[in-house]
């Protein structure tokens, strides 16, 4: 569950996103509910006054510095701290962080709505474990996000739940 308040976030279905996101990324649950998480295999960070900055071999080729709940890249962080007025990576932060890249990717709207459907699809260059991110990872399919959205609250548009069951 994110620490920031529906009201703080823009309301219950964007706080539902979070959780789906979480879930989608593997970090739900786990440490600090994945807030203090680095990416897998990389275990836990102990401090919230920075990202950990951690580089992780994932495999060869491919290397990641991807940490917190959300699992934002280390060269990110700086620039939506400056941003944000952000003091810290705690998870207020992240959540923010989080909220500003979907308003970014043009989804706010959409989830606000309950298009979920096309939020995913506008987010899915953010995070690689969405359907159709397309990095070569572990995508989760979009029945399962939906029913996690579901669980945590969310609320689906009836024309969008027409092109989840198609």
């Amino acid at each position: 569950m994110p620490r920031i308040t529906p009201d703080q976030a823009g309301g219950v279905n964007l706080c539902a996103f979070l959780d789906m996101i979480a879930h989608s990324e593997g970090t739900a649950g786990k440490g600090d509910d994945g807030y203090n998480m680095i990416v897998e295999p990389g275990g836990f960070f102990i401090s919230y006054a920075d990202h950990p900055r951690v580089l992780v071999q994932l495999r060869p080729g491919l290397a990641s510095t991807a940490a917190g709940r959300y699992q934002l890249l280390a060269r990110y962080f700086d620039a939506y701290k400056a941003l944000l007025h952000l003091t810290d990576f705690g998870p207020l932060a992240q959540d923010r962080i989080a909220l500003q890249q979907i308003k970014e990717a043009r989804a706010t709207a959409l989830i606000q709505t309950g298009q979920l459907v096309e939020a995913i699809a506008r987010c899915a260059h953010l995070w690689a474990s969405l359907p159709g991110a397309g990095y070569g990872q572990r995508e989760v399919a979009l029945s399962e996000l939906l029913n996690v959205y579901l669980s945590a609250g969310g609320s689906i548009a009836p024309a969008a739940t027409e092109s989840v069951n198609a």
